[in-house]
């Protein structure tokens, strides 16, 4: 079985399996990419971790993630930007490991409002004041920040950047090394969307692309509400083609939360993913239509 060729399996799609199964279950089902998560990858060791995408033989698309960048400790702050000094570092000895057309890029999740504060823009501003801070360390690893906006529910907790033209907002501030990720599920219901992709092209800042589907009602934890392409609202086809439009020509990550998925069989999910995009992302792809 081949997937698409420019398809990544986002290990939080199979958020339970292991490492080296998670990479298993991508290899069975043609999938050429896998988009990494630090945890795991820490379960088995650096060194491990990169032997095993060595031998693989995939693609890295991304590492998530870095971020959380809101604290208004002087401390808690500080080890955040060591913890993300150490992901810049684990994103470029990772996509070293991965096969010819690996991205060497970190994606990162703002962080949500400190505890007892309403200042939202007091927030953004510790997100851009420390992406400030680590953005010569990412240019010298090669690597790129990708700061990924996040649907407005999550704001309160999670992530201060909610629109993608927000994330511009910031990652224009800087040079090459800092982009955003473009995800259909945080930002499809956005009416600004498409002159923001368009944005995003004209200063070549799309740093990944991420795919999966919205449906309601919305599951109790609203983290969990993530679904395969094709099962609910987005329009995949107009996002996808003005992504391509704006010259992104990477992997694309199918990255789900969604219990029932996480439950289900590790190469049963791997092949159903294939599947989806096959049937929702790929048409809309150059050279498919």
């Amino acid at each position: 079985m081949n997937a698409h060729a420019r398809l990544s399996l986002n290990h939080a799609t199979i958020k339970h399996a292991p490492l080296d199964d998670a990479i298993r279950a991508a290899r069975a089902a043609g999938i050429p990419s896998i988009g990494l998560w630090r945890e795991p990858v820490a379960e088995v060791g650096l060194a491990r971790a990169r032997a095993l995408v060595e031998a693989s033989g995939l693609r890295v698309s991304s590492l998530c993630r870095g971020g959380f960048f809101t604290q208004v400790d002087d401390e808690e702050r500080r080890r955040s930007l060591d913890d993300n000094r150490r992901a810049i570092e684990e994103t470029s000895l990772l996509a070293s490991a991965g096969a010819e057309g690996s991205a060497a890029v970190l994606v990162l999740v703002a962080g949500g409002l400190p505890p007892g504060s309403r200042d939202l823009p007091g927030a953004r501003e510790r997100v851009r004041d420390a992406i400030a801070e680590l953005e010569p360390d990412a240019d010298a690893a090669g690597v790129t920040l990708a700061l990924e906006p996040l649907h407005p529910m999550y704001a309160s907790d999670r992530a201060v950047i909610s629109t993608l033209g927000q994330a511009l907002d910031i990652a224009e501030s800087f040079g090459p090394s800092v982009g955003v990720v473009v995800d259909t599920f945080h930002v499809w219901w956005d009416p600004d969307l498409m002159r923001q992709i368009a944005r995003a092209g004209a200063s070549r800042r799309i740093a990944s692309y991420q795919v999966c589907d919205w449906s309601t009602p919305l599951p109790s934890n609203v983290l969990l509400a993530r679904h395969y392409p094709g099962d609910g609202v987005i329009d995949f086809a107009s996002i996808t083609d003005a992504v391509e439009a704006a010259g992104y020509e990477g992997d694309i990550e199918v990255e789900i939360f969604n219990q029932d998925v996480w439950d289900d069989e590790w190469a049963a999910v791997a092949r159903r993913t294939a599947d989806a995009f096959q049937s929702c992302v790929a048409p809309a792809l150059s050279g498919q239509r």
